[in-house]
Formats: C-alpha cells, sequence, structure tokens
C-alpha cells in the first residue's frame, strides 16, 4: 500500500523557519521524482520545489532563494527546508512521487505565517 505522509507543518511567525517531511512507503522511493506543492485558500494548488531521483533539483521562483528541498533515499524520505517565511506562503503543503503514468499524493500538511 502505497503511503505518503507529511509532518512537520505549524504556525509560525514572519521570518521564521520550517522543515517539512514526508515519509513514503509502498513504492521504490529511490527511482521516484519527489515533489512539494501547496494550495492557498481560493488558489490553485502550485509547484513549490521537486527533486528528480538523480537529485536535480528546481523550485518556484517565489521561494528560491528561500526554501531548500532534499531526500533521503535511505530513510524513504523528502523534506522541504523552508526559512524567510512570509505570510503568503501560508497553505496546504503537500508532497507527491512521480515516476512515468504513476502519480501519488499525501495528505497535506497546514503550514500558517503569522505575527
Amino acid at each position: 500500500q502505497v503511503q505518503l505522509v507529511e509532518s512537520g507543518g505549524g504556525l509560525v511567525q514572519p521570518g521564521g523557519s520550517l522543515r517539512l517531511a514526508c515519509a513514503a512507503s509502498g513504492f521504490m522511493f529511490s527511482i521516484y521524482g519527489m515533489g512539494w506543492h501547496r494550495q492557498a485558500p481560493g488558489k490553485k494548488r502550485e509547484l513549490v520545489a521537486a527533486i528528480s531521483s538523480g537529485g536535480n533539483t528546481r523550485y518556484a521562483d517565489s521561494v528560491k532563494g528561500r526554501f531548500t528541498i532534499s531526500r533521503d533515499n535511505a530513510k524513504n524520505t523528502v523534506y522541504l527546508q523552508m526559512n524567510s517565511l512570509q505570510p503568503e506562503d501560508t497553505a496546504v503543503y503537500y508532497c507527491k512521487a512521480m515516476f512515468t503514468t504513476y502519480e501519488y499524493w499525501g495528505q497535506g500538511t497546514q503550514v500558517s505565517v503569522s505575527s
């Protein structure tokens, strides 16, 4: 059974940091590309960051220089380090696994940035 379980969300003040984690099971994690997406209220879900099976990364322009995606294949886990958080980063953050036509999503974790 495929599972993607996100953790690490919460409430943080502007300028603060959070580290999200997504623990994967039920598939061959190392060959999958992994991504973090987010969806704010009333907005479409958008790609935040992605990392290929080989470790190549890409980021949305809005988070470049502030967020870092990484993966630990030994732990079947992908991370999103988020620094200098701003209120506009408030959203539900989802983990996604991708390989050819296969696509899996986690249930999401809420990130709220507010003073």
